[in-house]
C-alpha cells in the first residue's frame, strides 16, 4: 500500500515473509502472488541491509562532520522497516482491510516512527534549530527512498509515467511532513511549556496530511494523480514564499 509496508503473514499466513503491497486497487492483485521466491515477494530486511551497508562504509570514511547525515539516513530506513511489522500487527489485531490499514493505521504508525529519532536527538544532544530541520528532512527522505525502492521491486518499474509521478509525490509528501515536524520542533523545543503540546500538535498535523494523501491514492483515478501533485506543489509554494521573504529582508 502507498505509505505502508505489510507483512505477508497478515495476508497469506506466512509470518516470516515481508511483502510490499499497493493501496491502489489496480495493484492489489499482486498481494495474492506469494509463492516463496516469487516475483511478487519482497524481503525488505535484505533490501535494508543492501542499502544501509554502503551508508555505513561512507559514514566511516567521511568523518564526524558528515556522520550525523548518514546516521539519520540509516534511522529513516530503519523506522520504515519497523513500520512494516507494526502496521501488520495492528492491522491483524484490528482486523482491518487494505483501505483501513492505509488510511487509518499506516499514517499514525509511520509518522510516530519518524518522530522517534528526532525526539531522541533532541533529548540527548539538544541541537540548534537548523540542525533539527535538517535531521527531520533527512529521516523523511530516507524513509521515502526505502519505501520507493520496495515499491519498485514489488511492482516493477516498467510504467515510467506512473513511477515518475509516484516517486516525486511520495517523496514530497514525506519531506513535507518532515518540514512541518522539523520546523515546528525547532520552534517548540525552545520553549519548555510548549514542548509536549507542540510535539503532539505537529505530529497530528503530519498524520492528517499523510492520511489525506493515502486516501486520495486509495481512491484511484484522477484523485491519485492529484495526491501525487499536491505535496510537490505545497513544497514548491513554501520554498517560493521563503525565497520572497528572504529577498524582502
Amino acid at each position: 500500500m502507498d505509505g505502508g509496508l505489510l507483512l505477508a503473514g497478515y495476508l497469506t499466513g506466512q509470518p516470516n515473509l515481508l511483502v510490499r503491497s499497493a493501496a491502489d486497487v489496480c495493484d492489489s492483485g499482486a498481494v495474492a502472488r506469494h509463492e516463496k521466491g516469487g516475483g511478487s515477494m519482497t524481503y525488505i530486511e535484505n533490501i535494508f541491509l543492501c542499502m544501509v551497508s554502503p551508508l555505513l562504509v561512507a559514514a566511516l570514511c567521511m568523518g564526524r562532520r558528515q556522520l550525523r547525515f548518514f546516521l539519520f539516513c540509516i534511522a529513516g530506513m530503519g523506522v520504515c522497516l519497523l513500520s512494516a511489522y507494526i502496521n501488520t500487527f495492528l492491522a491483524a489485531v484490528c482486523q482491518a482491510d487494505a483501505l483501513a490499514a492505509t488510511a487509518e493505521i499506516a499514517p499514525v504508525v509511520e509518522e510516530m516512527m519518524k518522530l522517534l529519532p528526532l525526539v531522541f536527538y533532541l533529548l540527548v544532544f539538544e541541537p540548534e534549530g537548523d540542525k533539527i530541520k535538517a535531521a527531520a528532512i533527512t529521516v523523511a527522505l530516507a524513509f521515502a527512498t526505502f519505501e520507493n525502492v520496495c515499491y519498485l521491486i514489488q511492482n516493477g518499474a516498467d510504467r515510467f509515467s506512473f513511477i515518475f509521478f509516484r516517486g516525486f509525490g511520495t517523496g514530497a509528501m514525506h519531506v513535507l511532513c518532515g518540514l512541518i515536524v522539523g520546523g515546528g520542533l525547532a520552534y517548540a523545543w525552545r520553549r519548555t511549556w510548549l514542548k509536549v503540546a507542540g510535539t503532539c500538535g505537529l505530529l497530528g498535523a503530519a498524520i492528517t496530511l499523510h492520511a489525506i494523501y493515502n486516501l486520495l491514492i486509495a481512491y484511484g483515478g484522477a484523485a491519485q494523480y492529484i495526491a501525487y501533485a499536491l505535496p510537490v506543489l505545497l513544497v514548491a509554494a513554501g520554498r517560493l514564499s521563503v525565497f520572497r521573504l528572504s529577498r524582502r529582508k
